[in-house]
């Protein structure tokens, strides 16, 4: 049985086909599946969701590339969320350099407010970290947090020793299936097994075998797993094992309600 770690339901087409989209997940072992939220006006529907569809399960928080708009009324509101629904982790929260260099003082200060509350409330978190890795440790460093995901991890060897030293996971996806993905592939094949989740994204990121054949959905971890266990020489059933068990550890709430 597979999870998840990291897919936006609530995204066109995915949410459109909503009912199709997780049918599609149980003929493929597909368990559970995490819902991050990315700005204020999502808040309600990924808990809408979750609360909906029983593989489901949300985090809260808002993603960097949407800070232009945020303000400390948001916080407020994203406090209040956390501590009203208890969701499993903060996120998806971080930094993008990739996006936008021209605002990461206010990037820096929306994510460390975040911080602050996965600390207040004892939860991971779920990172977006392009092109910020080394600084986004700076902060895990400074604040101690308890745990997470580095989502979309393409960062070096040494890097994913940091993260690991924090008790944190690496998300790996459809990504790492290209040809020309050479860097991800050796990371996923020498990052100790235990500190791997994998994650779809979706309707991002797609597979090398969906680029030009429709939208990226949840039921494609069973593949992307089954490409795992060829990089690293294993068993599509032992990978899907340790998976679980990963996802289930770094995100505790998790481990009680998806079983």
């Amino acid at each position: 049985m597979w999870i998840d770690s990291h897919c936006h339901l609530d995204f066109e087409p995915l949410n459109g086909n909503i009912n199709s989209v997780l049918n599609l997940c149980t003929k493929n072992d597909i368990m559970c599946i995490i819902v991050p939220s990315i700005k204020p006006d999502n808040l309600n529907k990924v808990i809408e969701i979750s609360h909906q569809h029983k593989q489901c399960f949300y985090a809260l928080g808002f993603h960097p590339m949407y800070v232009k708009d945020l303000s400390d009324n948001d916080l407020s509101l994203l406090e209040r969320y956390i501590k009203n629904f208890n969701p499993i982790a903060v996120g998806e929260i971080g930094l993008d350099l990739f996006a936008s260099k021209d605002n990461l003082e206010r990037q820096e200060f929306f994510f460390s407010q975040q911080l602050l509350l996965a600390k207040k409330y004892d939860l991971p978190v779920i990172l977006h970290v392009r092109s910020a890795i080394d600084i986004i440790l700076k902060y895990l460093r400074r604040y101690n947090i308890k745990g997470g995901v580095a989502h979309a991890f393409n960062g070096s060897i040494q890097q994913a020793e940091q993260f690991i030293k924090m008790d944190f996971k690496l998300g790996f996806g459809g990504a790492m299936t290209y040809p020309r993905a050479t860097h991800l592939q050796k990371l996923a094949k020498e990052i100790p097994i235990d500190s791997i989740v994998l994650e779809t994204d979706s309707p991002d990121m797609p597979p090398f075998w969906r680029k030009n054949n429709g939208f990226n959905q949840p039921s494609e971890i069973a593949n992307i797993g089954s490409f795992l266990a060829k990089l690293r020489g294993s068993n599509p059933l032992i990978i899907a094992e340790n998976i679980r068990l990963n996802t289930q550890q770094v995100f505790p709430r998790l481990g009680e309600l998806c079983t």
